[in-house]
């Protein structure tokens, strides 16, 4: 008697592209609805809860990741370290309690949050009975707070940046950093042979990432194009530049994240969103990008 083989569970690449992109489309209409609702408190308050939300679930992750790797971590601390980070940033930048603060003065909060996050952090290793591996758990709490929420405060950044249109850079940023990540998957998938780094991503591919610069570039001379007048400082070699740029970035910082997920001997971050995985999967392109693009907005663009 013959046994018939079970059929494969795998999803196949359509199926998985289907699901990312229902998964990416209702996620940042989402964000889209806050930036642009026309009514600034509804705006305010959807941008904080998704800040906030990014923030505690992408430390839970990483921290999760970090044990599954046997390395000791302060979860709770630095979760809660980084939330107070990003709820202090958006209080100072937005206006809503107190008079917008210039670039400068949102800077100094973060230096000195830090300080006394990262003395805390020594006061809450001395104390504690349980733990041995303070270097590990001090490296490894301080490693997620600089990972998730001191890079991904700078969409905050850009967002109230003064005398810009800054939810409508938020788009453009995000737009052109997810375009480079379709554009990776779909050109990879159809016609990627040569693997780029198999060590850490199996999956990705020479031909992905030329897609991947290509299409963050078209992208954002498209959205340049039409846009311009909601662009302040935007120009055709300043579009060239960012699609360049936050296409290039966007590749290694989903390279970086698929190095601590095989390290922790996981495929995804988490189960949040259908074909994407968890919350660094979401982010991972987009942490690596918000820092440069808050750096050539504030120095080349304004």
């Amino acid at each position: 008697m013959s046994i018939q083989a079970e059929p494969s569970l795998t999803p196949s690449k359509s199926v998985v592209f289907l699901r990312r992109l229902v998964s990416s489309i209702g996620l940042w209409a989402l964000v889209l609805f806050g930036s642009f609702s026309g009514n600034k408190l509804v705006s305010d308050a959807v941008f904080l809860v998704i800040m906030l939300t990014c923030t505690g679930l992408g430390l839970h992750e990483f921290y999760s990741l970090t044990n599954r790797r046997g390395l000791a971590s302060f979860r709770w601390w630095g979760i809660w370290g980084g939330v107070i980070l990003v709820a202090g940033t958006f209080v100072l930048s937005s206006g809503r309690f107190t008079a917008p603060n210039p670039p400068a003065a949102i800077n100094d909060l973060e230096i000195g949050f830090l300080a006394i996050f990262i003395l805390s952090l020594l006061a809450r290793q001395f104390f504690s009975k349980a733990n041995a591996s303070g270097f590990v758990a001090i490296s490894m709490t301080l490693l997620g707070f600089f990972y998730v929420p001191w890079l991904l405060n700078f969409i905050q950044k850009i967002n109230y940046y003064p005398l810009i249109d800054g939810p409508f850079y938020v788009l453009f940023f995000i737009l052109v950093t997810k375009c480079s990540d379709l554009g990776a998957y779909v050109v990879g998938s159809l016609v990627g042979k040569h693997k780029m780094i198999p060590r850490v991503s199996p999956g990705k591919t020479w031909e992905g990432f030329i897609g991947a610069v290509a299409t963050s570039t078209l992208v954002s001379l498209i959205f340049a194009h039409f846009g311009q007048h909601r662009l302040a400082g935007m120009t055709v070699v300043n579009a060239i530049a960012l699609g360049l740029i936050l296409g290039l970035s966007a590749v290694l910082g989903d390279l970086i994240e698929s190095l601590f997920k095989r390290e922790a001997g996981v495929k995804d971050s988490g189960r949040f969103f259908p074909g994407i995985g968890g919350i660094l999967d979401l982010l991972d392109s987009l942490l690596f990008n918000a820092p440069l693009m808050y750096l050539y907005l504030r120095y080349i663009l304004i």
